[in-house]
């Protein structure tokens, strides 16, 4: 049988596109495809599960078909492009470099530069894959001749593991945690999800804390603003926790009563449909991927005014019968999500890839000329 591999730039540890590569790898080795995962890099503990990128070489074959994951432009990217091996793009969005320039020049630069690479595989690619109606619109927009949606596996497993009793005890108590778990990233307009939180918490209830759980990690010059704007407040009811291991992230799960998201930019956003799975009320601004992730689940706002999202926030919290309906609307958005049959889809998107026609030669396209050279300088030190 011919092989299907995989290739990234980064396999990370609890991230959605490294649950996804493994998923999806899982799925290809059950169905008897040869299917490896071909990396620039991976965290500490996942490289026995990867092979580094340039082993591409020694296996590829014009009958394979290597699925590209596609966020960032890298090395790994480049190295695929130039193989004769059918290709299928997985597209997770690039966050648009100007929410990052100011508090992450370098990983701006690396968005442009991934934003600008991406339009070469519109013509190097048999399909092109959205992990959302979001993401897929987009590579249709750049020109993608055949694009379909891969939704994201609905895989709560993290979660499901006993809660970490010190965070679970120093929270669960009579105060009302409204929480935010994703990237302290510029995107996700945590400065907003403060500000709201803070006209919540003053003119609506003042034992109330904001929980805000996750890595910011490259991003510190953004946690000192966030600091600062805390100071400013005079608040001092926000955590800002860091990244967390399963058994935490899962205790914070269970003592929020509400999941606030502001963000501007989502491919898909999997914290959303984490608190689905919890059972906690999304309120969430209506922005990017968010309202197809939710699909007609939680609360969407269109405002960022402070007053009527906290006014909002407290409609929403002080009103059971209403919490109970928002439930239930959540829990019917998921079994639509988990009704989508990933593994079958995916099966039939490879088959699919594997019958397209390849293109023909496709030369080195100008977008990745004065990188490949620059590949070839690091190479050569």
């Amino acid at each position: 049988m011919r092989a299907v591999h995989q290739v990234l730039a980064k396999l990370s540890a609890g991230d959605a596109i490294g649950n996804e590569t493994l998923g999806i790898q899982r799925v290809l080795r059950r169905a008897g495809y040869d299917s490896d995962i071909f990396v620039q890099m991976a965290d500490p503990g996942l490289e026995a599960l990867t092979r580094p990128y340039y082993e591409l070489a020694d296996v590829s074959h014009p009958d394979n078909l290597l699925i590209h994951h596609f966020s960032l432009g890298s090395k790994a990217s480049r190295t695929a492009y130039a193989l004769p091996d059918r290709m299928a793009l997985v597209y997770h969005n690039i966050t648009p470099p100007e929410y990052l320039v100011h508090y992450y020049p370098a990983l701006a630069g690396y968005c442009l530069f991934g934003r600008r690479e991406l339009r070469a595989y519109a013509d190097r690619c048999v399909l092109a894959l959205g992990d959302s109606e979001y993401n897929r619109r987009e590579l249709d927009a750049i020109g993608f001749a055949r694009t379909e949606v891969l939704p994201v596996v609905a895989d709560f497993s993290h979660l499901d593991v006993p809660p970490n009793p010190a965070v679970a005890s120093m929270f669960d108590d009579d105060w009302t945690n409204v929480l935010f778990v994703g990237r302290m990233a510029p995107n996700k307009k945590i400065e907003d999800v403060i500000r709201f939180f803070h006209e919540y918490q003053t003119r609506f209830n003042r034992q109330s804390r904001l929980l805000l759980v996750g890595s910011h990690e490259g991003f510190e010059r953004y946690i000192v603003a966030l600091r600062r704007l805390l100071d400013d407040l005079g608040q001092r009811h926000v955590v800002l926790t860091g990244p967390v291991p399963n058994d935490e992230l899962t205790a914070f799960y269970d003592t929020a009563d509400l999941f606030l998201c502001a963000s501007e930019h989502e491919g898909f956003c999997v914290p959303l449909i984490e608190a689905f799975h919890k059972g906690i009320p999304v309120v969430a601004y209506a922005a990017a991927a968010v309202p197809s992730t939710m699909d007609g689940g939680g609360v969407l706002y269109e405002t960022k005014d402070p007053i009527c999202v906290a006014a909002l926030m407290d409609t929403v919290l002080s009103n059971p019968a209403l919490q109970d309906t928002i439930a239930h609307g959540q829990r019917a958005a998921l079994q639509r999500l988990r009704a989508k049959d990933f593994n079958r889809m995916l099966l039939q998107y490879v088959e699919q890839a594997l019958t397209l026609p390849r293109p023909a030669a496709v030369p080195l396209a100008r977008e990745f000329r004065s990188e490949f050279e620059r590949d070839k300088i690091e190479a050569r030190r």
